[in-house]
């Protein structure tokens, strides 16, 4: 029989997959208003993979014999709160950009963890290859803008979205940082949980 989740490694997961659910139906929408090429073939996979990752952590969850939590708070809305609304699709790809390397800092954190169910370990496996994907089709769409907004421009807005990045960790989601920690303090030593800070 696996190992069951402890509460606050179900609140973790169940955060992981609700933020995933809201950036599959985030991304989802931007491929469907935009016109076919290169970036509308991208953003598709994108929101595909978002899918994917929600069914990845749902079905770990049920793996580890219990149903995902249902919570309110996401990584996007607390972002879309504290930055507003991107006013072109420079900015929703900077914005991007920012987000999917904090979320795979935060995987890649996480699954340092010691004393990972194995089920968890190979959801991180999964996820963590994809989103080096978006991390690359994203920096590669912004560089090809360049000559529409200008490079000092786009450099602006991801040292812009990166201080909102600073705030919606530092403060808004210090309860999910807080969950994060418990877990490493639990099953780890100290010395692994300050090998493990977060990305800046």
């Amino acid at each position: 029989m696996p190992e069951k989740l402890t509460e606050n490694e179900l609140w973790v997961l169940s955060f992981y997959r609700t933020s995933e659910i809201n950036g599959a139906l985030f991304f989802g929408r931007l491929a469907r208003a935009m016109k076919p090429g290169p970036i509308q073939r991208d953003m598709t996979k994108h929101f595909s993979d978002e899918s994917l990752h929600a069914w990845h952590w749902t079905a770990c969850i049920n793996k580890l014999g219990t149903d995902p939590l249902k919570l309110d708070q996401t990584y996007q809305d607390k972002y879309l709160e504290a930055s507003g609304i991107p006013a072109n699709l420079m900015e929703v790809l900077a914005l991007t950009q920012t987000f999917e390397k904090r979320v795979i800092g935060q995987y890649a954190r996480h699954s340092r963890i010691m004393g990972l169910q194995p089920q968890v370990l190979e959801v991180f496996g999964k996820i963590i290859d994809d989103e080096k994907w978006h991390i690359e089709w994203v920096g590669k769409a912004l560089k090809g803008m360049e000559p529409e907004y200008g490079k000092d421009y786009i450099d602006a807005t991801l040292k812009r979205y990166a201080q909102v990045d600073q705030e919606v960790y530092g403060a808004v989601l210090k309860e999910h940082q807080d969950r994060v920690d418990a877990l490493l303090h639990r099953q780890g030593s100290q010395e692994e949980s300050a090998a493990c800070q977060w990305p800046t």
